[in-house]
């Protein structure tokens, strides 16, 4: 028989310490608190909204905090454009601060172009004020359609998660002065940044443009208190930095203007600079670059190395696929080139063949390339039909069917 197991309780005046066990409860980091911010599913990054939805779904859910999204641009520049509109914008809602660094236009007109957030009522709005205004027989918001319909968001997009991230923009509206100038903006404009030569300008790898951007990127990232080595004196928040078309003449670089330019590695130790400083600091990057100018593939790939994710946008326009009608339900098509693996070997991302892009009346998207089916009367169906016809001997219509009509069903 077995020993009787003896009593291990103390008596009642006396309390056992409360010994702690290996699961416990995880305590939140202090990022994720940030507005407009979450852990990714894949790796536990921290990630901000690009403000389209679509290409958060392509490259893992958002843009990693640390990080450069390089965008090579199309011919005309449009389309690059919109997307660095739709970047900034998305960091104006979500109370981020915002550098734009530009050589051609001032930073006060891309804040003035800007497009206006849609409010949805999922996203922006009070359930309770939702659930009034469904109730309101005079609200011309309220949905006429059932009930079930009343909580989903206005715009869809066809390449999305599950999870709602990110807000959504009219193109065709401008954003509200007051929420512009409620965000905290840093400009750099080039011609207004006129560097003074130095004795060592000709020795120095990096033209005095790029010098001058780099040091004041990191005077705002050390005076604003985004660096994460510094103490924090204030609220955490992260600085979304847009740079518009680098390696242009327009920044004084000859990369896009010869087959073997002077400063060729110009533009790399910049990437490679501006790199280093995001990884010590909050703050996400997203750089345009006019990639169809560029004449060597070589200096072209190593670009797209220092940065962690890469696109390509090839516009329709003033190409032969624009009188095309295949594809006339797009505008250009997006090339994925490189997508981040951070913390991780092999990230699981989404397919990323057969991308196009369309600019709607209000919303710039990114979807399947589907061509429509060949559903019409073709060239080789109709002559076919006509050689049987006049082939034909004069008894073969008696002895074949009663009719003599050239229509015929197809199974």
């Amino acid at each position: 028989m077995a020993a009787p197991v003896k009593s291990m309780n103390k008596p009642t005046g006396e309390r056992t310490p409360c010994n702690t066990t290996s699961f416990q409860k995880k305590s939140r980091s202090k990022l994720v608190s940030i507005p407009g911010t979450r852990p990714s599913i894949q790796n536990g990054q921290l990630i901000v909204s690009t403000g389209v939805t679509s290409l958060d779904y392509l490259i893992g859910g958002g843009l990693a905090v640390g990080t450069v999204l390089l965008v090579e641009e199309d011919r005309y520049d449009s389309y690059s454009r919109m997307l660095l509109k739709y970047f900034l914008s998305e960091g104006v809602v979500c109370g981020h601060e915002i550098f734009i660094g530009s050589a051609q236009d001032h930073p006060g007109d891309f804040l003035q172009e800007l497009p206006a957030p849609i409010l949805d009522d999922v996203a922006s709005t009070n359930p309770l004020e939702v659930r009034a205004r469904s109730c309101d027989p005079n609200c011309q918001d309220s949905m006429k359609i059932a009930w079930r319909y009343q909580n989903l968001p206005r715009v869809q997009s066809p390449l999305a998660s599950s999870s709602r991230f990110g807000h959504y923009y009219d193109v065709s509206k401008t954003m509200d002065a007051q929420i512009r100038q409620a965000a905290n903006c840093h400009g750099f404009f080039l011609p207004e940044h006129s560097a003074v030569p130095d004795s060592d300008s000709e020795r120095s790898p990096l033209l005095q443009s790029y010098s001058a951007l780099l040091q004041s990127l990191q005077e705002v990232i050390h005076k604003e208190g985004f660096d994460t080595a510094a103490p924090p004196s204030k609220s955490r928040n992260v600085l979304r930095v847009g740079l518009h078309s680098l390696g242009s003449a327009l920044w004084g670089d000859d990369l896009c203007c010869r087959d073997n330019p002077g400063h060729g590695h110009a533009l790399s130790t910049f990437l490679y600079g501006l790199r280093a400083l995001l990884r010590s600091s909050l703050s996400v990057a997203m750089v345009t670059v006019p990639s169809h100018l560029i004449q060597s593939r070589a200096m072209l790939s190593r670009i797209t190395r220092l940065c962690d994710t890469a696109v390509c946008l090839e516009s329709f326009r003033g190409s032969e696929r624009e009188t095309n009608p295949l594809y006339k339900d797009y505008h250009g098509l997006l090339h994925v080139r490189q997508v981040p693996h951070l913390n991780c070997l092999v990230s699981e991302l989404a397919d990323h063949k057969d991308l196009a892009f369309q600019l709607k009346r209000k919303q710039f998207t990114i979807e399947r390339l589907h061509l429509p089916p060949d559903l019409s009367e073709t060239v080789s169906r109709v002559s076919r039909g006509a050689g049987e016809q006049g082939g034909s001997s004069p008894g073969a219509a008696a002895c074949g069917s009663l009719t003599s009509s050239s229509k015929h069903l197809d199974f």
